[in-house]
């Protein structure tokens, strides 16, 4: 089994020695007053929570911080936090996810250092990276170090799909030039966001026994939801080109047992939109007619037709593209239904894409394969500053 890096602090405050290069790491841990950011998916290996485990073997952890959906994930998708204690523990609990997206200077006193654990999916819009950006940019500014305990990649670590964010499309949802599929660890990100600007070098504590070409069915660990949409590892890998239909006004799936992996709207011809999905040649996926009822999110108590997507070949499997290619057959088949959602003058799929060129490239009719063929420029010269970071073979 994968040993996360909580797992190995955890054996530093029961006596275990750091390797060399991590001994200060491990001296914080031992003896600083720390600030932890996290929230369910951290857990060790035997699925104790991490501030719990942390705790018991002899942390002093003086505050909690919460990224969206909250420090023991009970809040829904883009609902904002307030602060407040711990019930388990009662520490002090601060939110990021409300009026503010990274500690203010009066969360941060009488802390000696900040530590983050939470669970990546491989994707750039979910928004823990970005809370980690925030944290790292506070945490330079208070001089505290930031330890990262990290944990795997679960889509893996040798793939990277664009687009790349184009600075104009700068948001929460994308902080830093970085593809849709990033195919790093969050240790290696707080490495990038270190180069980028974002904070100073944190000390990052690495996984033991993982390997870029392991997906999560490689780790022998048990998955916990990363937030309430994301149920199951299926569903995280499907996420990264999915998450697009939340630019538009067909159902990505909430408030379905299978969010991200069930797609439609009311409108949809179910049949004809899995036909020519199938016979778009896309690697490692299958897609199958459904019909749903969301009980929230979307069309929420109208019946949807669609489309479930069914990955045959997890590592042959292209989530960006796949997702790209839905986007082109929907607005194929439904040219007169199909829509793209927009708030105060800006296009939702711009914000998620990090570009513009997704969404006219659609509206042209390019194929998904014309799209994607655009982006591998782009995708060599985020591989070649992603190799100066890894931690990992």
């Amino acid at each position: 089994m994968v040993q996360t890096g909580v797992d190995v602090a955890l054996t530093w405050l029961r006596g275990g020695g750091a390797r060399p290069g991590l001994e200060p790491a491990a001296a914080l841990l031992r003896r600083g007053r720390l600030g932890l950011v996290t929230n369910p998916s951290a857990v060790t290996a035997d699925l104790t929570a991490a501030p719990d485990a942390l705790l018991a073997a002899g942390a002093r952890i003086e505050a909690l911080f919460g990224p969206e959906h909250g420090v023991r994930g009970e809040a829904p998708d883009g609902r904002k936090i307030p602060h407040g204690r711990d019930e388990r523990t009662g520490i002090r609990v601060w939110s990021l996810y409300g009026e503010q997206t990274g500690p203010s200077p009066e969360m941060l006193q009488g802390l000696d250092a900040l530590v983050f654990d939470i669970q990546d999916v491989g994707s750039r819009f979910y928004t823990y990276s970005s809370t980690l950006s925030h944290v790292m940019e506070a945490a330079r500014d208070a001089r505290l170090p930031v330890l990262v305990l990290d944990r795997p990649n679960p889509i893996g670590g040798t793939e990277c799909e664009e687009p790349v964010l184009e600075p104009g499309h700068r948001s929460f949802v994308g902080l830093h030039p970085i593809p849709v599929r990033h195919g790093a660890s969050m240790g290696e990100l707080a490495r990038l966001w270190a180069g980028f600007g974002a904070g100073d070098p944190p000390l990052v504590v690495p996984c033991r026994g993982w390997r870029r070409r392991h997906q999560w069915d490689r780790t022998g660990r048990d998955w916990v939801p990363t937030s309430p949409a994301m149920p199951d590892v299926d569903t995280a890998l499907v996420y990264p080109g999915a998450c697009f239909l939340e630019g538009t006004n067909v159902s990505e799936g909430r408030g379905t047992a299978n969010p991200f992996r069930w797609f439609g709207a009311p409108w949809v011809d179910a049949e004809t939109l899995a036909g020519r999905l199938n016979g778009e040649g896309l690697p490692g996926v299958r897609f199958r007619p459904v019909r749903f009822i969301p009980t929230a999110s979307k069309w929420a108590g109208e019946t949807c037709a669609g489309c479930q997507i069914h990955v045959r070949d997890p590592g042959g499997f292209l989530p960006v593209a796949t997702g790209v290619a839905v986007l082109c057959a929907l607005r194929a088949v439904h040219p007169a239904r199909f829509e793209w959602r927009s708030a105060g003058g800006r296009f939702a799929l711009d914000r998620l894409a990090g570009t513009s060129r997704v969404r006219e490239e659609v509206d042209a009719g390019r194929s998904w394969g014309e799209i994607a063929a655009a982006w591998a420029p782009g995708i060599a010269a985020y591989r070649a500053r992603l190799r100066g970071v890894m931690l990992y073979e």
